[in-house]
């Protein structure tokens, strides 16, 4: 009796083992697939009506599932206007955030959405340019600059 009660606590122990291995190996999987968004990220766009390239840069803060920080872009004059990121979130891979800024007594509004992966975020950029929408290809790279399309 004594050896089947042995028997059934190794058993019992080693089936606790396996569960408890199982959950912590999933908490790390799960952990793995949150992607990363903290960083200053860069891109380019093409220039209006044929001027040189536009340098944007996105300094990001994540905590939980909300997004902060700033974007700058250059102005017409050619400085830098920094741009606080509004609505900013993060789930899993997918990030999204808006900036608004004024120009010529107009609110412009710019709405990003992407996925995130390793030092890349991949998406689309979307804004009304004379009361019309506009929708392009956003890829930003974490350090580096890379064209938006």
């Amino acid at each position: 009796m004594r050896l089947k009660f042995n028997m059934l606590a190794l058993l019992v122990s080693m089936a606790t083992g396996a569960v408890l291995t199982f959950g912590v190996l999933n908490q790390a999987k799960a952990e793995d697939s949150k992607a990363d968004a903290s960083g200053t990220w860069t891109w380019t766009m093409a220039g209006r009506q044929g001027g040189p390239d536009r340098k944007f840069t996105a300094k990001l803060k994540v905590d939980g599932e909300k997004v902060t920080g700033k974007v700058s872009a250059p102005s017409r004059g050619g400085e830098m206007r920094e741009t606080e990121i509004q609505d900013g979130k993060i789930k899993g891979d997918e990030i999204s955030f808006s900036t608004s800024r004024e120009m010529n007594g107009n609110t412009i509004v710019t709405k990003y959405s992407g996925k995130i992966s390793g030092d890349s975020i991949k998406g689309k950029m979307e804004f009304e340019r004379n009361g019309e929408p506009v929708k392009r290809d956003w890829e930003a790279k974490r350090g580096e600059a890379k064209e938006a399309k």
